[in-house]
């Protein structure tokens, strides 16, 4: 079975394509809106409403299942991607686990969700979170703000970085869902499958059937070239 296969089984049966949302919130002219924040005033970019309000539904199942004890949830994946055709191509895989550090603990990264967006299930505005992180790269904020990691996802993103009117090359989305530990993950033949597995085997395959994937950890490092060559 290939990895097109795979992915596209999974997608399929989450409902990704239909179930993914707008990234970003954008202006008439195709420009993703931002925001000031904090006491720096420093700009952001803006999530769109869908994608606020995905991700505050399914951490309120994560909130739900903690709360009673439950147990049935490990915590939410996410990807975000383009959509060409029918197909959903992965751009950077992820996952916010219900537990944080300390036996038992509500992680921080899900807690006070609903008025909180600093952390905002990694998605926070906050620097060391992805929108954060994005925006000091594609809004040019303090160069020792600017880290390899999101400087690839702003070029990979937006036409032009740094800039004042953020451009995307194309409409980005984002898909997430609380993971039930007992469901099936990509490879149906394992059955059930752990959130902290499924991650790893999920950019795994992402890796087969997009070259632009943005993850570093699940994949295997690749040789740099020497000045020789």
């Amino acid at each position: 079975m290939s990895g097109q296969t795979l992915w596209d089984s999974f997608c399929e049966r989450f409902g990704v394509i239909e179930s993914s949302v707008p990234l970003f919130a954008m202006t008439a002219n195709g420009v993703v809106q931002t925001r000031k924040i904090g006491k720096d005033g420093r700009e952001v970019l803006l999530r769109s409403p869908e994608m606020e309000a995905l991700i505050i539904r399914e951490t309120q199942t994560l909130l739900d299942d903690w709360r009673t004890g439950t147990h049935r949830y490990d915590g939410l994946i996410y990807f975000m991607g383009w959509r060409c055709g029918d197909h959903f191509v992965p751009l950077y895989i992820g996952k916010a686990e219900t537990l944080g550090k300390g036996k038992g603990n509500l992680s921080a990264n899900i807690r006070g969700i609903e008025n909180d967006r600093s952390k905002f299930a990694r998605w926070g505005d906050n620097y060391a979170y992805h929108v954060g992180d994005l925006s000091a790269c594609v809004l040019g904020h303090d160069a020792a703000k600017r880290t390899i990691k999101y400087q690839s996802w702003a070029e990979t993103l937006f036409k032009t970085v740094p800039c004042k009117a953020p451009t995307l090359l194309e409409p980005v989305y984002f898909w997430a869902r609380a993971w039930d530990n007992s469901w099936t993950g990509v490879w149906e033949e394992l059955g059930a499958t752990r959130l902290a597995f499924l991650e790893y085997l999920l950019i795994g395959v992402g890796s087969l059937v997009s070259p632009a994937l943005l993850n570093r950890e699940g994949l295997q490092r690749t040789r740099q070239p020497t000045e020789a060559e």
